[in-house]
């Protein structure tokens, strides 16, 4: 009997498990030119605030194109808050960016910005956790050694994915390869005697973004534009021109300016004028420390009318929303939310919230709006 040469039978090999050496670890890709835009309704494009909560307000963040002037209050830095955060989001997304403020070092401002809170660690120790439990398990040191490395590959594309919105820490500061690595121009306003250097600086910097390049998108933060430490602090109308100008650069170009202002200097006129050049317009207020202390009787009542104010640092006040191609207004379901730290760490906005009515201190409303019970036996009995 002959068998055919396809069924004889081979000879037995002997196989090892090879595993290939790990090779130097990539340099981190670069988010894409895209990285950190959102499309709106009626061709409207949104950059984020750095603030998640927010960005939810305004239906989508910050209108690209737009001026975001922010009101603050000169019993507390909250503006401050809001500025890093928008500071931050965009280093994250390799977003050039154009800082100006009334400090001697601009650049020593900065070091302050929060880093963003990284699942990424997270996620290794939750995987080294698994590891541990994992331990029962008799698989070979090769295979173990081969899925340790390729959740670890994991976590490290997990960690490179950008999002539209971080979460950011407070508590800890922006890495320095962000900072070193991106295009960050720096101005002192303090003891300048013009804004022709500040509009100067500003015409520079929005002429690398066109509006018709998608490629890049650029960021200006101006903190404090009518200090007094500036030297054209009381030139009023050179402020509110330096506005008009901004606002029509900006309208042609793919960047976000971010301009606060110390409402409680400007007169009443000149705020009204701010405030009308604005395309989207914030203000932030402080909380008295001692306001929920104090013990009158009128005190009491207003603290009973919130909830979970213990966590509160601040409010914030939504006057006005941007809005393009369209003459439909935006309109909010709240327009004053609380700021408040979650975990001390991570800036929130919430609804505020009124404490339920108690039965002995007044009506419920399950009774407010009875008929029947004022006319006992009337034909009238909803």
């Amino acid at each position: 009997m002959v068998m055919a040469r396809d069924a004889l039978p081979r000879p037995l090999r002997h196989s090892t498990f090879s595993r290939s050496t790990p090779s130097s670890p990539s340099p981190s890709p670069s988010p894409p030119s895209n990285a950190g835009l959102k499309p709106g309704s009626n061709g409207a494009v949104f950059v984020s605030s750095g603030i998640p909560d927010l960005d939810r307000i305004l239906g989508g963040g910050f209108l690209l194109g737009s001026v975001v002037i922010v009101m603050e209050d000169c019993d507390a830095p909250h503006h401050l808050l809001l500025l890093r955060c928008f500071m931050s989001q965009g280093l994250v997304h390799r977003q050039p960016l154009l800082f100006a403020g009334p400090i001697e070092e601009p650049r020593a401002f900065l070091g302050t910005l929060p880093s963003p809170v990284s699942g990424a660690k997270e996620t290794q120790i939750n995987a080294g956790g698994k590891d541990k439990e994992e331990k029962g398990l008799r698989i070979a040191w090769q295979y173990k050694k081969y899925f340790e490395e390729e959740k670890i590959g994991e976590v490290q594309n997990r960690g490179t994915m950008q999002e539209f919105s971080n979460d950011f820490d407070l508590r800890k500061p922006l890495e320095r390869q962000l900072l070193n690595s991106q295009h960050v121009d720096c101005l002192s306003m303090r003891d300048v005697n013009d804004l022709a250097v500040l509009h100067d600086h500003c015409t520079t910097f929005l002429s690398k973004f066109p509006r018709n390049d998608d490629s890049s998108v650029g960021r200006i933060a101006i903190q404090s534009l009518c200090a007094p430490q500036c030297g054209y602090f009381e030139k009023d109308w050179d402020m509110v021109s330096f506005i008009r100008l901004l606002r029509a650069k900006i309208r042609s170009s793919n960047a976000v300016a971010v301009i606060t202002l110390p409402a409680s200097l400007l007169s009443s006129s000149f705020c009204k004028r701010w405030q009308h050049l604005a395309d989207t317009l914030l203000s932030v207020r402080a909380i008295a420390v001692f306001f929920f202390l104090l013990s009158s009787d009128e005190d009491k009542d207003l603290s009973k009318l919130l909830t979970g104010y213990q966590d509160m640092v601040g409010f914030l006040h939504v006057h006005k929303v941007a809005n393009i191609n369209t003459q439909v207004p935006f309109i909010l379901e709240a327009s004053t939310f609380s700021l408040k730290l979650h975990r001390r760490r991570s800036l929130v906005l919430e609804r505020l919230n009124q404490a339920p009515v108690e039965a002995s201190s007044g009506t419920s409303y399950a009774t407010s709006g009875s008929c029947s019970a004022s006319s006992k036996g009337s034909s009238l009995d909803f």
